[in-house]
């Protein structure tokens, strides 16, 4: 009995709920995969399994072998990998999700650069702002814009972004300007609907005290792109990051309110399951991009 393929077929029958669930994963035959766990049990001389013709579930000894056997299966992919040529060298499809915005201004001009650094690469890029399970949606990185790491997954932080309270210099000639605050809650603002503080904003002064100030919402938007257009038409008072007002700022189409008090910065994440097994076409994209917004990122660079 080869012990190795034993743990593997066991393992995959416990983690598919079935034995023809297993045979249908590990491409063999229900009869096959039933011989492996009737030998394996036998060279054990316990029950492993406890089966009816509906489910399969574990004894006591099968469930302290089923995680050992994980660990050591896992332990020999990390083996494998590691002189396999798509650990050595990057290739084959990479999927990629990042958010609309983010997407098209400040990655999708770096992948021709990307492409020709690795050729052997395919990259297969989805723009959506929506927070995506890369597991389960078959993503190998994605790139989120976040205050906070994911609990589930590996962060490494890219850059920083700003986020700015802004309007329009006709909003302001109309309305006035606001100093601190506390102006805001007589002024149209227009709301960013994937806020996590919904229409109360936080700012914070030059020694770190929070001021929170509800505001007036006369337009709701879950894209940047819109909340930004509705600012430059004098719509309103918006708060954006840097990263999609920057140009903006610098060409005088929005202005920076509240001088003396700042919004929290957010962090531009690459997002990836784990460092096991992390594959070539992985960590060069990673590092890649990580070159690309060294220092001060481009939507904060002057001119």
């Amino acid at each position: 009995m080869d012990r190795l393929r034993a743990y593997e077929i066991f393992a995959t029958v416990v983690s598919t709920g079935g034995f023809a669930r297993a045979a249908e994963a590990l491409n063999t035959s229900p009869a096959n995969v039933t011989r492996y766990v009737s030998e394996l049990e036998a060279y054990l001389g316990t029950r492993l399994l406890n089966r009816t013709s509906r489910r399969v579930s574990l004894t006591e000894g099968g469930q302290a072998l089923y995680e050992r056997s994980k660990s050591i299966l896992d332990d020999v992919a990390e083996t494998e990998a590691l002189v396999s040529a798509a650990t050595l060298r990057p290739q084959g499809r990479l999927r990629v999700n990042a958010p609309l915005s983010f997407g098209v201004l400040h990655l999708a001009p770096l992948w021709p650069r990307f492409l020709d650094r690795y050729p052997a690469v395919e990259l297969d890029v989805a723009l959506f702002d929506r927070v995506v399970d890369i597991v389960d949606e078959g993503f190998d990185l994605a790139i989120r814009i976040s205050r906070a790491g994911s609990t589930t997954h590996i962060a490494r932080r890219l850059a920083v972004s700003r986020n700015i309270v802004c309007a329009s210099p006709g909003y302001l000639a109309r309305h006035g300007t606001p100093m601190v605050p506390d102006d805001l809650r007589g002024h149209a603002c227009v709301g960013y609907t994937y806020a996590s503080t919904g229409d109360e904003w936080h700012l914070l002064d030059a020694v770190g005290v929070d001021h929170a100030v509800k505001v007036n919402y006369v337009m709701l938007t879950n894209n940047g792109d819109t909340a930004r257009a509705a600012a430059i038409a004098g719509r309103g008072i918006i708060w954006q990051p840097t990263f999609l007002i920057g140009e903006d700022l610098r060409q005088g189409r929005l202005v920076p309110l509240l001088p003396g008090f700042r919004m929290p910065d957010i962090d531009v994440q690459a997002i990836f399951p784990s460092r096991r097994h992390l594959s070539a076409k992985v960590r060069v994209m990673i590092d890649f991009l990580a070159e690309a917004f060294a220092g001060v990122p481009p939507w904060d660079r002057p001119g």
